[in-house]
């Protein structure tokens, strides 16, 4: 990633609307464009200027201009906001015109890095920021807005003052010894370690959830051919995302749909029917569709009354939902989960048990959670670091080990990052963050 320089994005979209705005950041920024736009209002107070072409009387625009000389801005440094017309040709033409200035265009996430480096924000709101920009329901954005607002750094940083007293404590037992300290100390210092330990067990527990919430649910639906897995599919998404048809397998590729279940995304996959054959291309597919339903959330296995039983299915991990299809060729009622995609009987029912075993899978919680694998790599890696402290006979070794604690943690909030850790971050980022 570049370094330095005055750099500018379009914070809107790139399409013409009724207004466009431009974003600037950078030490000296208001002198460097100055050209452009005249005498600079006062700070963070709008003002109407005449946008004009450098080294010309020409008018690009008139537009709103908002100045905020640093440290007192998004990034910590000088920066100006530009609200212009939202024309196409008004927007190249403001933008040829800052080139020409000297200032370039920024990279993804280099508005966000550099608030970073002036300490305007940690890693973990930088990318609560860029998940709250890619949210998609109203589950993700709660989780990422709990991010951004510095709900998770609050957590490490509890974490990391936990792990500085219990450093501190060890290290006084080791150099003080004979200066009267409390004979405790030591079994002090390993039952906070292992208080330590339960806190960080119950949020690496929770992570899975916010993981799960983050990316979305992987949800399978698997059963012999013409149980009605299309149909279900097509119930769930409310169109006809898969073909329906009595003859076995039509379903040969895995189908896939995007769900929005009380504000936790869902991905719904429609896979070919489970049953034995000497098809190549069909036994593809059903190799597929239990590739897919190993690595899934949630499998929903489907039988109906009127199709014999497929292919043993493998063991696997994955909770299971079961459901019989086809209620309305049943001559009396029968228990557990039963329906029917052709009447509608008790479609109801099962949307409410698919939402609860969802909502269990990733539900929204009161607390900022480790919605990244990074944080829950770093986390796992903390952890370790104490259970080798608790094992190890040595102060000197139990010392040595919260240190490596600390340092892991600060990783996720970028105390000692390095330059690929940060690239990784921010490259996340859509231009203008």
């Amino acid at each position: 990633m570049k370094q330095g320089g005055t750099i500018f994005a379009l914070a809107t979209a790139a399409i013409a609307a009724p207004v466009a705005i431009i974003r600037l950041s950078g030490s000296g920024c208001g002198g460097q464009v100055a050209p452009l736009v005249g005498s600079l209002p006062p700070a963070r107070t709008a003002g109407i200027r005449s946008l004009r072409r450098p080294g010309s009387a020409e008018v690009l625009d008139r537009a709103l201009v908002l100045w905020f000389p640093g440290p007192r801005s998004a990034t910590g440094e000088d920066a100006l906001e530009l609200h212009l017309h939202g024309g196409l040709a008004v927007v190249a033409a403001v933008t040829e015109a800052l080139v020409t200035l000297g200032c370039r265009p920024a990279e993804p996430g280099e508005f966000s890095r550099r608030a970073f480096l002036n300490g305007k924000l940690d890693l973990t709101a930088a990318e609560g920021i860029a998940d709250l920009v890619a949210a998609e329901t109203e589950g993700q954005r709660r989780q990422a807005m709990r991010q951004a607002s510095g709900g998770l750094a609050k957590e490490l940083i509890r974490w990391d003052q936990d792990l500085l007293r219990l450093l501190a404590h060890q290290e006084a037992n080791i150099e003080f010894a004979d200066e009267g300290l409390p004979t405790d100390l030591d079994q002090t210092v390993r039952a906070g370690i292992g208080r330590l330990q339960q806190d960080l067990a119950a949020h690496l527990k929770a992570g899975e959830k916010a993981r799960r919430l983050r990316s979305g649910v992987s949800v399978v639906i698997l059963g012999a051919p013409n149980v009605g897995k299309s149909s279900l599919l097509n119930h769930l998404a409310r169109s006809d995302a898969a073909i329906v048809s009595r003859h076995p397998g039509t379903t040969r590729d895995i189908v896939e749909v995007r769900l929005d279940l009380d504000g936790i995304p869902v991905t719904l996959s429609d896979t070919a029917g489970i049953r034995d054959t000497v098809d190549e291309i069909e036994a593809e597919g059903i190799r597929r569709a239990l590739e897919k339903a190993d690595i899934a959330d949630l499998v929903i296995l489907m039988t109906a009354p009127d199709i014999p039983a497929g292919a043993d299915l493998p063991p696997m991990a994955t909770p299971v939902l079961r459901v019989s299809n086809k209620a309305d060729l049943l001559a009396a009622p029968t228990e557990g989960l039963v329906m029917s995609t052709l009447t509608g009987a008790g479609l109801d029912a099962f949307d409410d048990v698919l939402r609860r075993q969802v909502k269990m899978l990733a539900g929204v919680t009161a607390t900022a959670a480790l919605s990244r694998p990074r944080h829950i790599a770093a986390v796992s890696e903390t952890a370790i670091w104490l259970a080798t402290a608790l094992d190890a006979a040595m102060p000197e070794i139990v010392a040595e080990c919260l240190r490596a604690a600390r340092r892991t943690l600060g990783r996720i909030t970028g105390q000692g990052s390095t330059e690929a850790v940060l690239d990784a971050v921010f490259r996340d980022f859509c231009i203008g963050k």
